[in-house]
């Protein structure tokens, strides 16, 4: 073939060189997912920063009195959080997908090209090896004519020029394939670490709705004995006030049997406080009393926080009118004062003292006890003037 029907294939050639993929517009690379990715990765932290606020108000109202409904409600709410993050990482590994779907098929087609281009180029080196060092040269002075001349040196600059376009595009084809392959192996890490975190939370999920149903049932199933308990109280404090009125009601007709009688001052209204029954903290009070399941119950005493088997003394000399157990309020002692005062000491482990005994004030009357196992060891304290609840902390003398 002569030099210049070969000028011309090459000519033809260089000027049906691929053209550069246009760059993706603003608002393609907006949409995108890995612009997506970016996105939902800011909204997890943001659920995960309010789920954490959930917890902490969790951690609060279980130390806290509170509406049981308000726990439940919370716990609903982190669980919808939980949901929410679930969601999210679907969402995540949704884009995820998508960005390993398009890397994979730039990859593909980037490998395409890079195996045609190489084919191209192994021909082109062939083709030079084997017309030799010295073809540029032999086509320059082959030339008929100085046109001729400029003619040729512009195919061999236009050969020159499409050379090394194919080599700067089969080294920019090995780069971006380089690239993309690592972009899959970091998208593979993002993916297992993606479906660790999803498994995690669900797992958290399926926990806080154990805990939500175990609550349910702990509160049910709470709410339901202490229902009977205040009821068993109730039922035994209108015995109890019955059992101290039907004494009061004797002591009132003895002394009508014997109007000329010196009569006894109260031992309870003096102006001199009386020592504390037991050495110990307060542990609930006189009157109504909201407890943190958030029931309600109203005491007529007080209750004293004491080590079991503490020693229980008479608040004042009297005379005890019972000493028995006693419903709810366990093994009790009912002791009547001068002038109509009555003291009532209950929850006792022990009791050294029987009806009719006659006692001293600081005498020991019996050990404290835990009636009740949810209140723990203590006494449960009441001083009646007349038959009449009083508050304690009004008589006693206030604690150190």
């Amino acid at each position: 073939m002569r030099p210049a029907a070969v000028l011309a294939l090459v000519v033809a050639a260089a000027g049906a060189r691929p053209v550069p993929a246009p760059s993706r517009s603003a608002a393609a690379q907006q949409s995108s997912p890995e612009a997506r990715l970016k996105a939902e990765r800011a909204k997890l932290d943001s659920l995960r920063a309010e789920r954490e606020r959930l917890e902490q108000r969790r951690q609060s109202l279980q130390n806290t009195v509170h509406d049981l409904s308000e726990e439940v409600d919370n716990l609903n709410r982190e669980a919808d959080m939980t949901a929410s993050v679930v969601r999210s990482l679907d969402a995540q590994l949704d884009a995820i997908n998508a960005e390993v779907a398009s890397t994979t098929s730039d990859l593909v087609d980037a490998q395409d090209e890079l195996t045609v281009k190489r084919v191209i180029l192994q021909r082109r080196l062939v083709d030079i090896y084997k017309r030799g060092p010295l073809f540029s040269l032999e086509v320059m002075l082959s030339a008929n004519s100085f046109g001729d001349l400029i003619a040729r040196y512009k195919y061999l600059h236009l050969i020159a020029l499409r050379d090394r376009v194919l080599v700067h595009r089969v080294e920019d084809l090995r780069n971006q394939i380089d690239r993309q392959r690592g972009n899959l192996v970091r998208f593979q890490s993002d993916m297992e670490e993606n479906r660790q975190e999803k498994a995690d939370e669900e797992q958290h999920l399926r926990d806080l709705q154990s805990q939500q149903a175990a609550s349910l049932r702990d509160a049910q199933r709470n709410a339901r004995l202490t229902d009977r308990r205040i009821q068993q109280l109730a039922s035994d404090e209108g015995r109890l006030t019955s059992v101290i009125a039907s004494l009061e009601a004797a002591r009132l007709r003895a002394e009508r049997a014997s109007p000329n009688a010196p009569r006894s001052a109260g031992v309870f209204s003096g102006a001199n406080r009386l020592d504390w029954p037991v050495d110990g903290t307060l542990l609930y009070t006189f009157g109504r009393v909201v407890n943190p399941n958030n029931t309600t119950v109203r005491w007529t005493g007080i209750g004293i926080k004491a080590a079991e088997g503490a020693e229980v003394h008479a608040v004042a000399a009297g005379k005890v009118r019972v000493a028995e157990p006693f419903g709810t309020y366990g093994l009790t002692v009912i002791i009547e004062h001068p002038g109509g005062d009555y003291s009532v000491y209950g929850s006792l482990e022990k009791v050294t003292v029987k009806k009719g005994d006659v006692v001293g004030r600081g005498d020991v009357i019996g050990y404290v006890g835990s009636t009740d196992p949810d209140l723990g060891p203590h006494l449960h304290f009441e001083m009646r003037p007349q038959g009449k609840p009083v508050d304690p902390l009004d008589i006693l003398k206030p604690q150190p």
